[in-house]
Protein backbone atom coordinates (compact mmCIF):
# COMPACT_ATOMS: atom_id res chain seq x y z
CA UNK A 1 0.00 0.00 0.00
CA UNK A 2 1.27 3.66 -0.63
CA UNK A 3 0.07 6.42 1.74
CA UNK A 4 -0.96 9.74 0.32
CA UNK A 5 -1.55 12.68 2.62
CA UNK A 6 -4.03 15.73 1.44
CA UNK A 7 -6.68 17.62 2.46
CA UNK A 8 -10.66 16.26 2.56
CA UNK A 9 -11.64 17.69 -0.82
CA UNK A 10 -8.76 16.32 -2.64
CA UNK A 11 -8.75 13.07 -1.77
CA UNK A 12 -12.51 12.47 -2.66
CA UNK A 13 -11.34 13.83 -5.87
CA UNK A 14 -8.33 11.16 -5.81
CA UNK A 15 -10.79 8.51 -5.32
CA UNK A 16 -13.79 9.72 -6.95
CA UNK A 17 -11.05 9.97 -10.32
CA UNK A 18 -9.87 6.28 -9.38
CA UNK A 19 -6.54 6.84 -8.72
CA UNK A 20 -6.39 5.07 -5.43
CA UNK A 21 -8.65 2.04 -4.53
CA UNK A 22 -9.45 2.62 -1.23
CA UNK A 23 -9.66 6.15 0.93
CA UNK A 24 -11.26 8.14 3.81
CA UNK A 25 -13.17 9.84 1.85
CA UNK A 26 -15.81 12.85 3.51
CA UNK A 27 -19.24 11.27 4.36
CA UNK A 28 -21.18 13.50 2.04
CA UNK A 29 -19.28 12.12 -1.19
CA UNK A 30 -19.23 8.58 0.08
CA UNK A 31 -22.87 8.35 -0.02
CA UNK A 32 -22.92 6.14 -2.90
CA UNK A 33 -19.80 4.47 -2.72
CA UNK A 34 -18.71 0.92 -1.27
CA UNK A 35 -17.24 0.92 2.42
CA UNK A 36 -16.70 -0.99 5.51
CA UNK A 37 -17.58 0.05 8.65
CA UNK A 38 -14.50 2.48 9.38
CA UNK A 39 -14.69 5.87 9.67
CA UNK A 40 -13.84 9.54 11.21
CA UNK A 41 -16.45 9.91 13.79
CA UNK A 42 -16.87 12.59 16.71
CA UNK A 43 -19.08 11.56 19.49
CA UNK A 44 -19.67 15.11 20.56
CA UNK A 45 -16.90 17.44 20.15
CA UNK A 46 -14.21 17.63 17.82
CA UNK A 47 -12.57 20.94 17.93
CA UNK A 48 -11.20 20.53 14.20
CA UNK A 49 -14.74 21.68 12.61
CA UNK A 50 -15.46 25.04 13.52
CA UNK A 51 -17.59 27.81 12.52
CA UNK A 52 -16.41 31.26 13.31
CA UNK A 53 -19.06 34.21 13.10
CA UNK A 54 -18.96 36.47 10.36
CA UNK A 55 -20.88 38.95 8.40
CA UNK A 56 -20.41 36.80 5.42
CA UNK A 57 -20.63 33.03 5.03
CA UNK A 58 -17.48 31.40 3.79
CA UNK A 59 -16.86 27.29 3.19
CA UNK A 60 -13.63 26.10 3.61
CA UNK A 61 -12.47 24.70 0.49
CA UNK A 62 -10.50 21.66 1.92
CA UNK A 63 -13.48 20.15 3.11
CA UNK A 64 -16.90 19.04 1.94
CA UNK A 65 -18.87 17.17 4.47
CA UNK A 66 -18.21 19.99 7.02
CA UNK A 67 -19.65 23.27 4.88
CA UNK A 68 -22.87 20.80 4.33
CA UNK A 69 -23.42 20.18 7.65
CA UNK A 70 -22.66 24.12 8.18
CA UNK A 71 -25.77 24.21 6.26
CA UNK A 72 -27.60 21.66 7.32
CA UNK A 73 -27.57 23.10 10.81
CA UNK A 74 -28.09 26.75 9.30
CA UNK A 75 -24.42 28.18 11.10
CA UNK A 76 -23.70 31.62 9.46
CA UNK A 77 -19.89 32.31 9.32
CA UNK A 78 -16.51 31.09 7.95
CA UNK A 79 -16.35 27.46 8.05
CA UNK A 80 -13.14 26.23 9.10
CA UNK A 81 -11.59 22.78 10.03
CA UNK A 82 -8.57 20.70 10.45
CA UNK A 83 -4.65 22.09 12.25
CA UNK A 84 -6.20 25.74 11.28
CA UNK A 85 -9.96 24.99 13.20
CA UNK A 86 -7.79 22.85 16.26
CA UNK A 87 -5.66 26.65 16.42
CA UNK A 88 -8.46 28.76 16.88
CA UNK A 89 -10.11 26.20 19.08
CA UNK A 90 -7.04 26.58 21.52
CA UNK A 91 -6.43 30.51 21.18
CA UNK A 92 -10.34 31.46 20.84
CA UNK A 93 -13.60 31.29 22.55
CA UNK A 94 -16.02 32.52 19.27
CA UNK A 95 -17.03 29.52 17.62
CA UNK A 96 -19.38 26.77 17.03
CA UNK A 97 -18.16 23.69 17.34
CA UNK A 98 -20.37 21.56 14.50
CA UNK A 99 -20.00 18.11 15.48
CA UNK A 100 -21.01 18.88 19.13
CA UNK A 101 -24.08 21.07 17.87
CA UNK A 102 -24.84 17.87 16.07
CA UNK A 103 -24.58 15.29 18.95
CA UNK A 104 -26.92 18.35 20.86
CA UNK A 105 -28.83 18.37 18.14
CA UNK A 106 -29.60 14.89 17.41
CA UNK A 107 -27.88 12.63 20.28
CA UNK A 108 -26.23 11.15 17.85
CA UNK A 109 -22.19 10.96 16.55
CA UNK A 110 -21.54 12.54 13.67
CA UNK A 111 -19.14 10.61 10.86
CA UNK A 112 -17.14 12.85 8.90
CA UNK A 113 -15.15 10.50 6.67
CA UNK A 114 -15.93 6.61 5.63
CA UNK A 115 -12.68 4.38 4.33
CA UNK A 116 -14.20 3.22 0.77
CA UNK A 117 -12.87 1.26 -1.40
CA UNK A 118 -13.60 0.69 -5.38
CA UNK A 119 -12.61 -3.33 -5.11
CA UNK A 120 -10.99 -6.21 -3.19
CA UNK A 121 -13.26 -5.97 -0.06
CA UNK A 122 -11.94 -8.62 1.62
CA UNK A 123 -8.71 -6.99 1.74
CA UNK A 124 -10.49 -3.82 3.81
CA UNK A 125 -12.77 -6.11 5.99
CA UNK A 126 -9.15 -7.37 7.05
CA UNK A 127 -7.52 -4.12 7.85
CA UNK A 128 -11.04 -3.00 9.49
CA UNK A 129 -11.13 -6.55 11.67
CA UNK A 130 -7.50 -5.68 12.55
CA UNK A 131 -7.62 -1.85 12.99
CA UNK A 132 -11.15 -2.24 15.52
CA UNK A 133 -9.52 -5.45 17.18
CA UNK A 134 -6.66 -3.29 19.07
CA UNK A 135 -6.18 0.20 20.86
CA UNK A 136 -4.91 2.58 17.92
CA UNK A 137 -1.56 4.19 19.54
CA UNK A 138 0.66 6.53 18.07
CA UNK A 139 4.38 6.29 18.38
CA UNK A 140 6.50 9.19 20.67
CA UNK A 141 8.34 10.06 17.40
CA UNK A 142 4.80 10.36 15.00
CA UNK A 143 3.47 12.68 17.48
CA UNK A 144 6.60 14.85 18.42
CA UNK A 145 7.06 14.99 14.39
CA UNK A 146 3.27 16.27 14.15
CA UNK A 147 3.78 18.66 17.12
CA UNK A 148 6.55 20.18 15.60
CA UNK A 149 4.73 20.58 12.08
CA UNK A 150 1.64 21.81 13.44
CA UNK A 151 3.03 24.06 16.32
CA UNK A 152 0.45 22.33 18.57
CA UNK A 153 1.37 20.83 21.91
CA UNK A 154 1.69 16.75 22.06
CA UNK A 155 -1.01 16.63 24.92
CA UNK A 156 -3.45 18.60 22.82
CA UNK A 157 -3.17 16.56 19.84
CA UNK A 158 -3.76 13.22 22.49
CA UNK A 159 -6.34 14.90 23.92
CA UNK A 160 -8.05 15.83 20.55
CA UNK A 161 -7.35 12.20 19.19
CA UNK A 162 -9.57 11.24 21.91
CA UNK A 163 -12.53 12.80 20.70
CA UNK A 164 -12.29 10.83 17.34
CA UNK A 165 -13.77 7.14 17.25
CA UNK A 166 -13.08 4.99 13.98
CA UNK A 167 -15.74 2.37 14.57
CA UNK A 168 -18.90 3.03 12.53
CA UNK A 169 -21.40 1.27 14.72
CA UNK A 170 -25.42 1.17 14.54
CA UNK A 171 -25.35 5.13 16.14
CA UNK A 172 -23.07 6.74 13.67
CA UNK A 173 -24.85 4.59 10.99
CA UNK A 174 -27.72 6.49 12.25
CA UNK A 175 -26.57 9.69 12.69
CA UNK A 176 -24.55 9.42 8.93
CA UNK A 177 -28.69 8.33 7.75
CA UNK A 178 -30.00 11.26 9.62
CA UNK A 179 -26.91 13.51 8.11
CA UNK A 180 -27.93 11.99 4.53
CA UNK A 181 -31.47 13.16 5.13
CA UNK A 182 -31.35 16.85 6.25
CA UNK A 183 -28.60 16.77 3.08
CA UNK A 184 -31.18 16.05 0.66
CA UNK A 185 -33.90 18.83 1.80
CA UNK A 186 -31.02 21.52 1.37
Amino acid sequence: MQYKKDVPANINKAFLKRDVNAAFISSIAAKKQKHINLGIIAKKEVWSVLVVPSQEDKSDKESASSNVLAKVLKQKGEVIIGDKALHYWLRNSDYIDLAELWSKKTQLPFVFALLCYHNNKRRYKKIEREFLKKKQKIPAYILRQAAQKTAIKERDILNYLQLISYKLDNKAKRGLKKFYNEAKKL
